[in-house]
């Protein structure tokens, strides 16, 4: 266990300039973008334990803010310790706890500022990765495409989102990974103790509800036993805090709701650590 934790210091400290997830949760949509042409640098140790293993990764992201509303992302996995019976999870909704690689659009299409530091707003991801694995939960694995929408409010002191998005994996030698249909629930609050400017710290807590649907694998074009998805609900508290252009976050989800077909693989725990630099 010190090796991976050994591992991700060095990734951390190693890193010269990162981000964590904007300036919202870990696991649920959110819907800020960056200015135009801002910079955001992200690397994140992100762990899953299922009831027979655990998996261990680093996650380095890239944001850049194409325009006020449009945004680009590219996210790359350093795998650690690969889980042999994988579930089928993105391990969070903003960026995949598996072994892909991602790039994304956001487009903001909607936002309304209504007051000082309130607003709401909508946003629309949609998103194209590569698996740096051949077999993933025993299954070949193929390329896949993700989309999403998250709308909510923030202001100075309350966040709120909701939020739904697909996964969808190609078939590969005659297998393929079930499709992940999933939503998610994110309310944050900053203390007014937290409110003062720089350099005084900024912290805000996040609740986190994330629920998956996901299908079951495909091998040889039939299904292996049912046409009828899991379920699975999660909860977990997430924090964030801010100091000048840095900011940690991390957090972690407990499952409160596991409905799965035979296939799936039951989990205990995810747990998520992102140091973050914005330009």
């Amino acid at each position: 266990m010190k090796k991976y934790f050994l591992i991700l210091g060095i990734g951390l400290l190693t890193l010269y300039q990162v981000e964590a997830q904007g300036h919202g949760p870990i696991y649920g949509l959110q819907t800020p973008t960056l200015a135009k042409g801002g910079i955001n640098m992200n690397v994140a140790g992100m762990s899953i334990a299922t009831e027979d293993e655990t998996s261990y990764m680093l996650r380095h992201t890239l944001f850049y803010g194409l325009t006020e509303d449009l945004q680009i992302t590219l996210t790359t996995p350093t795998m650690i310790e690969r889980l042999e019976k994988a579930p089928r999870t993105r391990g969070n909704s903003m960026m995949p706890a598996n072994g892909d690689i991602e790039a994304s659009l956001w487009y903001r299409f909607f936002s309304n500022a209504f007051g000082v530091g309130k607003r709401f707003e909508s946003t629309a991801i949609l998103g194209v990765s590569a698996p740096t694995e051949d077999i993933r939960g025993q299954v070949n694995v193929g390329n896949s495409i993700h989309g999403a929408i998250s709308t909510g409010y923030a202001s100075r002191t309350w966040y709120a989102w909701l939020g739904g998005g697909y996964q969808y994996y190609f078939e590969k030698n005659n297998e393929q990974l079930g499709d992940l249909p999933y939503a998610s629930a994110v309310v944050g609050y900053r203390p007014n103790i937290f409110m003062g400017d720089y350099p005084k710290p900024d912290w805000r807590i996040f609740i986190e509800s994330l629920a998956e649907f996901p299908g079951d694998n495909k091998h040889t074009g039939q299904l292996d036993f049912t046409d009828e998805r899991s379920k699975k609900v999660l909860v977990g508290p997430s924090f964030l805090g801010l100091y000048g252009a840095w900011g940690i976050s991390f957090g972690a989800l407990f499952p409160v709701v596991q409905d799965l077909t035979p296939a799936a693989v039951k989990e205990n725990y995810r747990v998520s650590l992102n140091l973050s630099y914005w330009l």
